[in-house]
């Protein structure tokens, strides 16, 4: 009896030592998962919560539940709302695209072996480590029409002098695009980068044994290897620049006549100028759901994670 009760023991005391190294490694990240869900939760929660709420600091005896009302607001009642968002899907799609082109240019001419490659990569990447508003800073000094850019270009007969780009509704755009370009291209050509040096060099050498030019190799060798990069730095890339407040605040503040306005600035001039932080809340909400709905639509459509061929 007591054989056969020690022997029927064992299989349960394996499957107890089986499972203890299977749960350690959570248990381990339990502590660092429960502090980073109290600090995203909570604003979450928070913001959710004052987005059906009256509050407004300047006007404390209005303040109260307001259900539904701040979103009707929003959709029916506010036409800056919906020339933000037009302005943020313009302002992201343009960087976006932009930002992936030159990256994977970059990408690939710093890929090649050359002397001073080090140097070049250096170059290339500095831009990245860069605040947002340092770069705000030095390209306002760039466009300042005293000392600035625009100044020796009229000198050689291109535009005039004393104009500033910054401030004329049809050049204000792409002077702000440019700006954003020169930070936001080495991400693309950092994380591009990094993908293409882990490509085997055979595939190259067969595909040449083969015939195949260099396009062909780009097309169906490269491409299809950063499939999975391209598109985890483009939903990335395009979450950032829709949140983008610091270099549009610092170098146009949203003007000229509002024409760079972006949601989430809309979002922060209601909030902290306009102290209506119950409609900020909701403007939020809408801007959450909005970019959780194109992310999933994204990488449904993008099928990220698939078969590279």
């Amino acid at each position: 009896m007591a054989q056969a009760a020690a022997v029927a023991e064992q299989p349960r005391a394996r499957r107890r030592t089986g499972a203890e190294p299977r749960r350690l490694p959570y248990l381990l990240i339990a502590p660092a998962g429960l502090l980073m869900l109290a600090f995203i939760a909570y604003p979450v929660l928070s913001v959710f919560y004052y987005s059906l709420q009256n509050y407004n600091v300047t006007k404390p005896w209005k303040n109260g539940f307001a259900g539904l009302d701040n979103f009707t607001r929003v959709f029916t009642e506010d036409p800056l709302f919906w020339s933000t968002l037009g302005f943020s899907a313009k302002w992201v799609i343009v960087q976006v695209s932009l930002q992936l082109a030159l990256g994977l240019v970059l990408a690939l001419l710093v890929n090649q072996t050359f002397v001073g490659r080090a140097l070049a990569r250096s170059l290339v990447f500095s831009p990245w480590a860069v605040s947002g508003v340092l770069t705000t800073t030095i390209w306002m000094l760039l466009y300042n029409p005293s000392t600035g850019m625009s100044r020796y270009l009229a000198d050689v007969g291109i535009g005039s002098y004393g104009t500033s780009v910054l401030s004329d509704t049809g050049t204000v755009f792409w002077a702000a695009v440019v700006a954003e370009l020169w930070r936001g291209v080495p991400f693309f050509a950092i994380l591009i980068l990094a993908d293409l040096q882990s490509i085997p060099k055979d595939l190259y050498e067969a595909a040449s044994v083969d015939g195949a030019s260099r396009l062909r190799q780009f097309f169906h060798i490269t491409l299809p290897h950063l499939k999975d990069a391209i598109i985890l730095s483009t939903l990335l890339r395009a979450v950032w620049e829709f949140n983008n407040v610091d270099l549009l605040y610092t170098l146009t503040g949203g003007g000229p006549a509002g024409v760079t306005t972006t949601l989430p600035l809309m979002i922060a001039n209601t909030g902290i100028e306009g102290h209506d932080f119950g409609y900020a809340s909701a403007l939020t909400t809408v801007a959450f759901v909005i970019l959780l709905f194109c992310s999933i639509l994204y990488l449904r459509l993008s099928k990220f994670g698939g078969d590279r061929t």
